[in-house]
């Protein structure tokens, strides 16, 4: 009787110890989700504040058409990536989207009477700010997924992990175009 009053005390700590694992995983998974929701919304508003930058960047006729276009042309690409939730390719149209950001608002320079409008510089301290906010919820979606992905590697999650289809997460990472330093001369050629 006490051999089976044993055994059934380790069943029960053996089952209270998996069931806290997959709860653990479970929690982890949802902490990366929650993390890339965060990001998501910034991206959301990032993405709705953008033209209306282009459109008054587009009331100085002479304004560069190319500057525009490239600020255009990333933000779609963000905005699919995004929508198809695809972190890799997000990071690579981030890190365009970002430089094309930065050209624009280099090229801005060059137009005193743009640069003191004061719609376009409420709206260049607004993307600033999101651009902030996504780099900041960057490294804490980072982190998630790193936890995330060190516990469902490690003995005995990865059994669990495994079962029952905890893949690992991709980290976000921008490309090397934006981490180097924009040519501020070559914007003005």
């Amino acid at each position: 009787m006490v051999t089976i009053l044993i055994m059934l005390g380790i069943v029960v700590v053996a089952l209270i110890y998996i069931i806290s694992l997959y709860n653990n995983l479970v929690q982890l998974k949802h902490g990366v989700s929650k993390s890339w929701a965060n990001i998501d919304v910034l991206l959301k508003q990032r993405h709705d504040e953008l033209p209306k930058l282009v459109e008054v960047c587009k009331q100085y006729k002479q304004f560069e058409q190319e500057t525009l276009q490239r600020v255009i042309a990333a933000r779609s690409q963000v905005q699919t990536a995004r929508e198809g939730q695809d972190v890799e390719a997000l990071g690579k149209a981030e890190g365009v989207l970002r430089t094309s950001v930065s050209g624009l608002f280099a090229v801005a320079e060059a137009y005193p009477e743009l640069k003191s409008n004061e719609h376009f510089m409420q709206l260049q301290a607004r993307i600033s700010g999101l651009e902030n906010g996504i780099a900041d919820r960057r490294e804490v979606y980072n982190e998630s997924v790193n936890i995330y992905n060190i516990v469902i590697e490690q003995f005995p999650a990865v059994m669990l992990a495994s079962t029952f289809n905890f893949p690992p997460k991709t980290l976000l990472e921008f490309a090397s175009a934006e981490k180097t330093d924009v040519n501020i001369k070559s914007l003005f050629n």
